[in-house]
This record gives C-alpha cells, structure tokens and sequence, in this order.
C-alpha cells in the first residue's frame, strides 16, 4: 500500500473511534492518537487542547455527554510529505449533546505522524460550532 492509502486507512480508523465515542465509548480514541505531548485538537464546541492527556479528557467530556449520533468525512484530501501528511474534509452527521440534537456540517483538518511504523493523529481542528457553544451543559464533576 502507499503511504496515502495508509493514511486514509488511519482516518477510517479516526471517524471509526469517534462515532464510538459519541455513543460513550472513547477507548477506541487512544489506539488512534499518539500519545505526545505535543498532540492538540481544537473541536466544535471552541477552544483548545494540548498534550495527550488534555485531549483524552475533552473527547471523555463529550462522550458524557453524547448519547449517540454519527459522523462521516466527505470531500477527503489527503497529503503526504516524509513523517507527516494531513487530511482535509466536512465533517457531517448528527449527535445529540446535552439532550440537544445537533447537525454536524463543519470542516475539518487532520495531521498524522509516522510513530513506529503507524499513523496516529497529532492534531484535529474543525470549525466552530455554534450551535454546540450556545448548548447550556450541565454540570459534571
């Protein structure tokens, strides 16, 4: 396979672990990321994570939340350069956040990075939601 197809096989596996996520289930997520330092995402709801750890704990916030939905990639560019390639798209679907149903239609950047051999996701940006900022979401703790 080139390494493009090995990306793309590395995003399915991304959209894979994040319709299992907004159906409660994030341990899918930790296959895909790397686990760096370094790795950010900044989601639909605003705002920005840095370091593995923030960005476990935001997409466990948001599978608290999520008691189902889908989402898919369409429009898909790929590009890879040595170690790195990144992905452009839509993000479209549909979740329910905070017992408020959302329709999901926003672009999207991934970045993967070779580690071992595999691809794992270093970054994820998509725009801003502005139906999820204005979801009144309730307290956890």
């Amino acid at each position: 396979m080139s390494a493009e197809d090995d990306v793309r096989v590395a995003s399915a596996g991304f959209y894979a672990a994040l319709n299992r996520m907004v159906d409660g289930d994030v341990a899918a997520l930790s296959e895909i990321w790397s686990h760096s330092e370094r790795v950010t995402t900044m989601h639909p709801l605003g705002g920005q994570q840095i370091g593995w750890a923030a960005v476990r704990e935001s997409f466990e916030q948001i599978a608290k939340l999520a008691p189902g939905g889908h989402v898919r990639l369409d429009d898909q560019i790929i590009e890879v350069g040595g170690e790195l390639a990144y992905e452009l798209g839509i993000e479209r679907g549909e979740t329910t956040l905070a017992e408020e149903l959302i329709t999901l239609e926003q672009r999207v950047t991934n970045i993967y990075r070779r580690e071992a051999g595999e691809w794992k996701m270093v970054h994820h940006h998509t725009d801003v939601s502005l139906a999820m900022v204005g979801i009144e979401w309730p307290v956890t703790g």
